[in-house]
């Protein structure tokens, strides 16, 4: 058998275009990387383009040597940065402090620093990457849930291959030709705007491993790797892919053979008995217990463990073929994230147990739903992304081929036929399936045995929810003026608030990879504006306030992204400042690193500095590193002489991150998500499409369902607040060009245009809502939840659960009561001498019957409670005898009144009657236009007044111009 020997990775500062040493600095700009990329033909850039694509290697790293170095921002503009971001977040004296840190940093130890970093990042790709890859190396805690993310893909477009096996060797195959694109340096560079973006990442994506030490985590790769590894029921299997010219040597049809004999294979053994021996547990331990762990799987160099164990580390990645199928949007994401924890007769045979999370892992499940969760360290999203983006258009292209040979490719060239290749061309490989038989030990025995419990608390500890808003999406946001990103970092601030009543530190990242090795800078949403914002939309303010608000956070957030992704950022500056402090701690000693006599205050070094995203700012680690690499009396040394700017409680507060968020996705993904990035907060992976918004939300048991549901409710809401104020004006982005067409003078003038217009919506009309609609809109997109007295109201605004829809029987059952005159007023007809079970039994008859509106609910209840008080007697007595007739105080001078043998008495009960209902309704009217006129007293007198639950219901009922009486069908107006 052929084991691939393991190699580390080639240095940061190694080129990687081939041909030629690295160019001087100087030659490192924007527009000669852009003159680099666009030196090669467009078949070469965008193969797509032409249908048969002329093959010329090296355009994948071409532009590497001329893109400009990551900048180091100035200092003062870092620190004011960072005091703008903190300033939303603290209460006026905790600002006042840190505005104090920061002008002692600034004037002692702050510029030098600077110059120390200055010095640091000569001759260095970036300032920044190393200490970035030393935070998230030494991270000791389980990588599971805490640093990798997961992609969902969208199903197969063709449903006759969403089942496992076609799905698998489907994607396989994708993912190969983009190993091999990569490999030939065929891929075209990535772009934005028409400027080339930096690769280097895509080196580190396959045949790469991260390997657990006892001082920490390294990154180790096998750039010459030509084998999968297969999981399934957490058994391992192995087959070469590749030649030694990187070209393919399986088919589509082969892989699927080989995938479905491993399958079979797997089932023969119980899963209970397969979980027994399922190591890929041991991956999800503590770095440090999994270092120990793999020391004694290698114990024996060259035993069958440590063979093993290199095949796995050296694979170009990872097959996980699960035995589940997730149904629900939120499983589904779980399962991509972290597995599913099912104890079954006392083992775990959750697919927890069939992942290696030290490397990149396809992840397909039973009915065919497929996703990737990837190892974080040496990538990021954007870069997966593109992985996945190009594995799920070929898996199309290469279908649409099988029907049209024509079709075009993804690949600027591709494999031979494998079918029509001698065999012997192929050189040393083994493409039939091995599996791995590893010798369990006691010792692994018993450790695998405490990691998947520890792994299955770790599960439950978390929760997801998923939201696919298909209500609107990108064209309508853009159709506003507003950049969609910000529009929905405005939503999480926005719910969260609704929630909790207050604004926390939110991160999402901004890709710096328009520089030689860039990777993310931070943005921190939360901005005075959005804090404006958020509190002037739980406030009670206009539709045109409320829009205006949003504007100005939107344009906000607009400009801090683009200042990130320019490298202006003061999150990575900051951070590079403080590991340049600790590199001199650790080098001279913590006199040494005080820059000046003065001393701040302790801090405990030890506390987590950064619950950044798990696609952001990885200082979390690197202070967790420093308290577990220095004695108690070295760590109180540290503390006395950390500078005052990192000493500060703004630095924790900053570094807390409650609303991880990230926007990473188009059309080929489902969803987008990781883990929370703190105890109290939420982790927040979403993808704005045309069309819709797709959001993944964890949390530990924070009621992530109803957060979920309360960035719908405010989606729905901010739609109606911005089509209040753009009355006349048409945002429908389904309008389309051709349409517009159809405004221009005389475009009718012709035979064909003759008939009738159809708006191709159900009959809907296009345009915008009439105020009368909106107001209708507004009953079922109102917000649910709570107001908060902070925010000086309660929310008016209910959201409806379901949308009630009359069937046409009832209304015209309705309508036919309004017609006859069958309404809730012959309850004041009831017989005054009457038992009082007779008046409860017509009372209620009457009431279902007619189903009042709550407006003569109320009056009728007031009528009837009353009654004592303006009347000679009361409707209603509960100590008489409830089965027999009442003896009114002024009996009538005929117990049988109104007979035709006494007109007289007849006469005189109707004229009683006639008397009584007209008081009835004077008093009534009275108390009501005394109610009226004392509101109108108060509001006159007091602008400010108490806005309890009564209070809010009034203002609700008497500050409307208009409203509704249903019952009667009578629209009153003032």
């Amino acid at each position: 058998m052929s084991v691939h020997r393991y190699i580390m990775p080639r240095s940061h500062d190694e080129p990687l275009a081939s041909g030629g040493p690295s160019n001087p600095d100087k030659n490192r700009s924007q527009e000669s990387a852009l003159n680099t990329s666009k030196s090669y033909p467009e078949s070469a850039r965008e193969p797509l383009a032409a249908s048969k694509p002329k093959h010329k290697p090296g355009i994948t790293f071409a532009a590497e040597d001329k893109l400009p170095k990551l900048p180091i921002p100035d200092l003062e503009n870092s620190c004011k940065k960072y005091l703008e971001a903190l300033k939303p977040l603290q209460t006026p004296r905790e600002h006042d402090a840190s505005i104090a840190a920061v002008h002692q940093f600034l004037t002692t130890e702050g510029p030098q620093l600077q110059e120390r970093l200055k010095k640091y990042a000569t001759g260095k790709t970036s300032y920044i990457e190393q200490f970035w890859y030393d935070s998230y190396l030494n991270f000791d805690n389980p990588v599971v849930l805490n640093l990798n993310p997961f992609f969902l893909l969208e199903d197969d477009p063709t449903p006759a291959r969403n089942n496992q096996v076609t799905r698998a060797a489907s994607l396989v195959i994708s993912a190969l030709s983009f190993v091999r694109a990569v490999r030939r340096e065929e891929l075209p560079p990535d772009a934005m705007r028409g400027t080339p973006l930096c690769m280097y990442q895509y080196s580190r994506l396959f045949g790469t491993a991260r390997l657990p030490t006892e001082n920490g985590c390294h990154i180790g790769q096998d750039p010459t790797a030509k084998h999968i590894v297969v999981l399934c029921r957490g058994q391992f299997y192995w087959f070469d892919v590749l030649d030694d010219n990187s070209d393919l040597i399986m088919t589509e049809k082969d892989m699927a053979l080989n995938l479905k004999v491993i399958v079979d294979d797997a089932e023969q053994i119980p899963i209970q008995d397969a979980a027994k021996g399922a190591l890929g547990v041991l991956s999800t331990e503590n770095r440090k217990t999994w270092a120990g762990l793999r020391d004694v799987l290698t114990r024996d160099p060259g035993s069958n463990n440590a063979d093993c164990l290199g095949i796995v580390d050296s694979a170009l990645f990872i097959l996980c073929l699960d035995y589940a199928s997730p149904q629900t949007g939120a499983d589904l994401c779980m399962n991509m994230l972290c597995g599913t924890s099912d104890v079954e007769r006392g083992v775990q045979i959750g697919t927890c147990t069939n992942r290696w999370y030290d490397k990149l892992q396809i992840i397909v499940c039973k009915n065919g739903s497929a996703g990737i969760n990837f190892e974080h360290t040496g990538v990021d999203g954007h870069t997966v992304l593109r992985m996945t983006s190009d594995l799920y258009t070929d898996t199309i292209l290469r279908f649409a081929r099988t029907i049209n040979g024509e079709a075009p490719s993804l690949w600027a060239s591709v494999s031979p036929d494998p079918s029509k290749r001698d065999p012997d061309s192929f050189g040393e490989v083994s493409t039939t399936p091995h599996k791995l038989e590893w010798g369990m030990i006691p010792e692994l025995s018993t450790a695998l045995r405490f990691a998947e419990t520890r792994l299955a608390d770790l599960i439950q500890q978390n929760e997801f929810q998923t939201l696919e808003f298909s209500g609107y999406g990108k064209n309508f946001m853009t159709s506003q003026g507003l950049s969609p990103d910000a529009y929905v970092q405005m939503a999480f601030q926005a719910a969260y608030y609704g929630l909790y009543g207050r604004v926390e530190c939110t991160y999402e990242p901004a890709m710096t990879k328009a520089f030689f090795h860039g990777r993310t800078e931070a943005i921190r949403s939360v901005t005075e504006e959005s804090a404006d914002f958020v509190r002037t939309f739980w406030g009670e303010h206009p539709a045109h306030q409320k829009a205006g608000a949003l504007r100005r956070a939107c344009a906000k957030h607009t400009a801090n992204t683009k200042e990130c992704a320019n490298g202006q950022g003061h999150d990575r500056h900051l951070y590079a400042l403080y590991c340049v402090w600790q590199r001199a701690v650790d080098e001279d000693g913590a006199e040494a690193a005080t820059c000046s006599d003065g001393s701040s205050s302790p801090v405990d070094v030890a506390s987590e500095r950064d619950g950044g995203s798990q696609l952001g700012s990885p200082a979390r680690g690197m202070a967790e590193d420093v308290s577990t690499s220095r004695s108690p009396s070295q760590r109180g040394r540290v503390a006395r002489d950390m500078p005052a700017l990192f000493a500060d409680g703004g630095w924790d507060k900053i570094n807390n991150t409650i609303l991880s968020t990230s926007n990473c996705g188009n059309p080929a993904l489902r969803q987008f998500g990781f883990g929370p990035t703190s105890g109290d907060g939420f982790g927040i992976g979403y993808i704005i499409k045309d069309d819709s918004v797709f959001v993944c939300a964890s949390s530990k048991h924070r009621q992530t369902k109803r957060f979920v549901a309360a960035i719908e409710s405010y989606l729905l809401e901010i739609r109606r607040v911005l089509r209040q104020t753009q009355r006349g004006t048409s945002s429908d982005a389904k309008t389309s060009r051709a349409r517009e067409a159809e405004a221009r003078p005389n475009a009718g003038n012709r035979v064909k245009s003759h008939g009738k217009p159809i708006s191709g919506q159900g009959g809907k009309d296009t345009t915008l809502p009439t105020e009368a609609e909106s107001k209708a809109e507004s009953d079922d997109e109102g917000l649910g939840g709570y107001g908060f007295f902070d925010a000086g109201m309660l929310l008016q605004a209910l959201k409806a659960n379901k949308e009630e829809k009359e069937r046409p029987s009832e209304k015209a059952v309705d309508k036919a009561r309004r017609q006859i005159g069958d309404s809730w007023l012959p309850l004041l007809f009831i017989p005054t001498n009457a038992s009082p079970a007779f008046i409860v039994m017509f009372f209620l008859s009457t009431y279902f019957l007619n189903r009042p509106c709550v407006y003569c609910s109320v009056l009728l209840l007031i009528l009837f409670v009353s009654s004592c008080h303006w009347s000679d007697h009361c409707f209603f007595d509960v100590h008489s005898n409830w089965f027999e007739p009442r003896h009114l105080s002024s009996p009538l001078p005929n117990p049988i009144p109104g007979t035709l043998d006494n007109p007289i008495n007849s006469s005189h009960t109707t004229k009683m009657q006639t008397s009584f209902l007209v008081n009835a309704l004077n008093n009534t009217a009275a108390a009501l236009a005394g109610a009226a006129a004392e509101e109108v007293k108060k509001r006159v007198e007091s602008r400010s007044e108490w806005t309890g639950i009564g209070v809010e219901w009034i203002r609700s009922l008497l500050g409307k111009k208009e409203w509704r009486l249903p019952c009667l069908d009578v629209l009153v107006r003032l």
